[in-house]
């Protein structure tokens, strides 16, 4: 397993070698879920990795309930299908408990959680609430306690989608909670088979170490589950679906442009077959994983749009082959977004720049 072969493999899966004839609702469904901290994002990545695709298309799946947006994956927003879900968001429980109560264990400490999160159900039930309703609400419960704290543990605790329009193009504002099983006439599955996010993972991933599913999901303690499975087992501790093909090392890779957070990002432990490490560190900094574009199947580079413009800013020095194909696809980028004609931008270097992403610069939005 070279270098080369294991970046075009994941490119193939993650279905950035040629945009794929598949319908929305398959491509979520092939990447399991899509991060969503953003409106936007969701619909750029679908974008990068369809051969057809349009912004009804999404924005109508959630408004259909057939995709749904969510905590799910490390605790953070992501959309995913719908009967994906049911067993999803079961399996992330104890990861997303962790991060509850790392983050807010101090603030309700004394809490009694199971009657916690009893109540918030049924200040739920028939109706929605944003995370600050909700907080205020079970204030009146436990006075003592920062509604901050009580709105985000509530969505620990219960399985909530956040229903359109927040979360669609364009769309922000306070999140919205309803009960999953309310909006999706089905509550989540008992005891869902960990063995299934392995796979699926490895479907839209792979191949990957034990230590790469665990960085994707939140999941610990996967070892003596991966290892029982019969799976393909690679050179240098990876795994893969027995009947998994690799890819021709010698395919060409488009120019891509991903979005903000986007998966194929923080899908490994080892992250070298996509970036080096100093493109992680410019990449990955904290919470923020930024927008980055492919050349040659690697990370060259980040970009934003501003004001209707796409500035692009290299890694390294690109070849004239590289610049007018990101070029090519940086304007079809921008029709896509609404911004057809807009200008291109390219930085030099980061000092080109006051401070990154420049949508915080002074006068963007």
């Amino acid at each position: 397993m070279d270098d080369r072969t294991l970046n075009r493999t994941t490119l193939e899966r993650q279905l950035l070698l040629r945009r794929a004839p598949l319908t929305p609702l398959e491509a979520v469904r092939h990447l399991v879920a899509l991060q969503g901290q953003e409106p936007n994002p969701p619909y750029l990545g679908l974008w990068s990795r369809l051969s057809a695709f349009a912004l009804e298309d999404l924005t109508s799946l959630l408004y259909g309930k057939q995709v749904v947006r969510s905590s799910l994956l490390r605790g953070t927003q992501h959309l995913t299908a719908a009967e994906d879900y049911l067993w999803l968001r079961p399996l992330m429980q104890a990861p997303m408990s962790r991060s509850r109560q790392a983050a807010f264990g101090r603030d309700t400490r004394g809490l009694d959680l199971e009657e916690f999160a009893g109540h918030a159900r049924e200040l739920l039930t028939g109706r929605t609430l944003t995370r600050p309703q909700l907080g205020a609400l079970l204030t009146e419960r436990w006075p003592q306690y920062d509604k901050l704290a009580l709105g985000w543990s509530a969505q620990a605790l219960l399985p909530l989608v956040h229903t359109p329009p927040n979360g669609t193009w364009n769309r922000k504002g306070a999140t919205p909670f309803t009960l999953a099983e309310e909006w999706l006439g089905r509550p989540v599955e008992e005891l869902p088979q960990v063995e299934r996010l392995v796979t699926r993972y490895l479907a839209a991933f792979g191949p990957a170490t034990i230590m790469d599913v665990q960085a994707w999901s939140g999941l610990t303690r996967l070892r003596e589950v991966i290892e029982a499975m019969p799976l393909k087992r690679l050179p240098g501790g990876l795994f893969d679906l027995p009947d998994a093909p690799l890819a021709d090392p010698d395919t060409p890779a488009p120019a891509r442009f991903l979005p903000w957070f986007d998966n194929l990002m923080v899908a490994h432990h080892d992250r070298s077959r996509i970036m080096t490490a100093q493109a992680r560190r410019r990449i990955c900094v904290g919470a923020i994983v930024y927008p980055t574009f492919l050349v040659d199947g690697t990370v060259g580079g980040i970009w934003d749009m501003v004001n209707g413009s796409l500035v692009i800013l290299p890694f390294e020095p690109l070849g004239e082959d590289a610049r007018e194909e990101l070029a090519a696809e940086g304007a079809r980028l921008l029709a896509f977004a609404g911004h057809d004609g807009g200008e291109i931008r390219w930085l030099a270097d980061a000092s080109s720049a006051t401070s990154w992403p420049p949508s915080a610069w002074p006068g963007s939005r």
